[in-house]
C-alpha cells in the first residue's frame, strides 16, 4: 500500500529499481500503482510499508500489555505508540526482550532503536522471522 504524506519522496531501493526500469528515468514526478497513475510533486513524501500478520499485531500487544502492566480497559492495537503506553527507555528494552523470547527471534541494537509502535515491532519480528 501506498500513500504520500510529508515533504520528501523516500522509496525504498527494490522499489525504485522497478520505477526506473519501468520509467526509465529516476524523475518521480508521476508513478503507475497497480496500472493507476497519480502525480504528485517532489515535496511529496511516497511511504510504501508492508503490513504485519494480524496474528503477530494480537500477540505483540499481549506481551506490551504484559511488560507496561496496562489495564485491560486500555486499547493496545498497531498503532500504539510505546511511549504513549507510558513506556520509557528501560521499558522498552524489556519489551524488546520479551518479543525475542517469545518469538525465539535476536533484535540487533539498530533495528531496536526503530521500534516505536506496536506495528513497527510485528513487522520486524514478520521480516526476523521470514529470514530464517
Amino acid at each position: 500500500m501506498a500513500s504520500l504524506t510529508g515533504s520528501a519522496v523516500s522509496v525504498s531501493a527494490p522499489v525504485m529499481r522497478r520505477i526506473k526500469a519501468t520509467n526509465g528515468a529516476s524523475s518521480l514526478n508521476s508513478v503507475s500503482f497497480f496500472g493507476q497513475k497519480r502525480s504528485f510533486s517532489s515535496s511529496a513524501r511516497l511511504r510504501i510499508s508492508c503490513a504485519a500478520k494480524q496474528e503477530t499485531v494480537d500477540k505483540v500487544c499481549e506481551i506490551v500489555r504484559k511488560q507496561l502492566a496496562i489495564p485491560e480497559d486500555t486499547t493496545v492495537t498497531g498503532e500504539s505508540k510505546f511511549s504513549e503506553l507510558g513506556a520509557d527507555s528501560l521499558d522498552t528494552v524489556e519489551i524488546v526482550m520479551g518479543l525475542e523470547e517469545s518469538f525465539d527471534i535476536s533484535v540487533d541494537e539498530n533495528s531496536a532503536q526503530e521500534i516505536a509502535t506496536v506495528k513497527d515491532a510485528a513487522e520486524m519480528i514478520d521480516k526476523l522471522i521470514a529470514c530464517k
